[in-house]
């Protein structure tokens, strides 16, 4: 009797930054005998290395990764080129292995991956140059009064839902973008309606205390540090200009390379903002009831697969 071919699935791997998503990943996708797809906004970038926690030579020899170090600071990446990228690679694997794993702490990217991205048209890369260029010189609170005068039906939604919008300097930007660049509000376009997907997706999520938690972000930038973070930045100065670079790990360095603060300093506020950004990155992981969560300490890949 013909054994039928197992289900086609996507084992996505999700959780905050620095509890251990990578290993877990890479441990499943060995016992499923499958290749990865990295679901982070950051690692994708050639340019960017230790400040983003790039798995290491090691572990990305261990499984075949993709979406790790595969496009350019230079290039425009966000969420619908991811979900498109990420769809063909899946497709492409599915031909030769019915199961494959995701992993990431990026939350928009996987809900374009699952559900699909609304259709905003395309904004003159210009309008948005001109917005960054004016973020730097002014700062988060002339961005945030822009999008209230702008968009205000953003703005409202985002005091009304405290999702942490509007603190976020990205989705600001994009909003305001959109409504420059198009005369409609962002919400205009963002209709909600999930796309079906031709196979079988199961969330992981991986947790663990929040102090634990923060003892491994503190001391993976410490790790940072003596990898040689500080020449890597230095190296990228000329190019702080770019979206790729306006983020944890990279932002802070400006006032110590301006000789405004000290390198102990420096890494206080890489601390401090990478363990904002491990909170709002559960906090959007929460709202998916579809997310089974499991204690990374303890969880081991054979109790996931099926």
């Amino acid at each position: 009797m013909n054994t039928p071919l197992l289900a086609k699935t996507v084992y996505i791997v999700v959780g905050p930054t620095a509890v251990g998503k990578t290993a877990f990943a890479i441990e499943l996708a060995k016992q499923l005998g499958t290749e990865i797809i990295s679901a982070d906004a950051r690692q994708c970038f050639q340019e960017l290395n230790i400040g983003v926690a790039r798995p290491s030579k090691a572990e990305l020899e261990q499984v075949a990764h993709h979406f790790i170090a595969s496009h350019s600071i230079h290039e425009t990446v966000n969420a619908a080129l991811f979900e498109q990228y990420a769809l063909q690679k899946v497709e492409t694997i599915f031909q030769s292995n019915n199961r494959v794993v995701m992993v990431g702490g990026t939350g928009l990217y996987i809900k374009a991956f699952c559900e699909g991205m609304d259709m905003i048209p395309e904004i003159d890369p210009a309008i948005r140059a001109n917005i960054m260029e004016q973020y730097n010189l002014n700062g988060l609170v002339w961005l945030q009064q822009q999008v209230a005068e702008n968009d205000p039906a953003y703005w409202a939604q985002g005091i009304k839902e405290a999702k942490g919008e509007l603190g976020n300097s990205q989705r600001l930007m994009r909003a305001l973008e959109v409504v420059l660049g198009t005369g409609a509000s962002i919400l205009t376009y963002q209709n909600n309606a999930k796309k079906e997907r031709p196979f079988k997706v199961v969330k992981i999520g991986l947790e663990m205390p929040r102090p634990l938690l923060y003892e491994r972000i503190n001391q993976r930038v410490l790790n940072m540090i003596e990898e040689g973070l500080v020449n890597e930045v230095k190296s990228l100065l000329p190019q702080f200009h770019l979206n790729a670079l306006q983020t944890v790990g990279y932002s802070e360095w400006i006032p110590y390379f301006n000789g405004e603060i000290t390198l102990a300093r420096v890494i206080e506020l890489i601390q401090q903002n990478t363990r904002h950004y491990a909170k709002r990155q559960m906090t959007w992981f929460r709202k998916d009831p579809a997310i089974q969560w499991y204690q990374a300490s303890t969880i081991k890949a054979d109790q996931i697969i099926q």
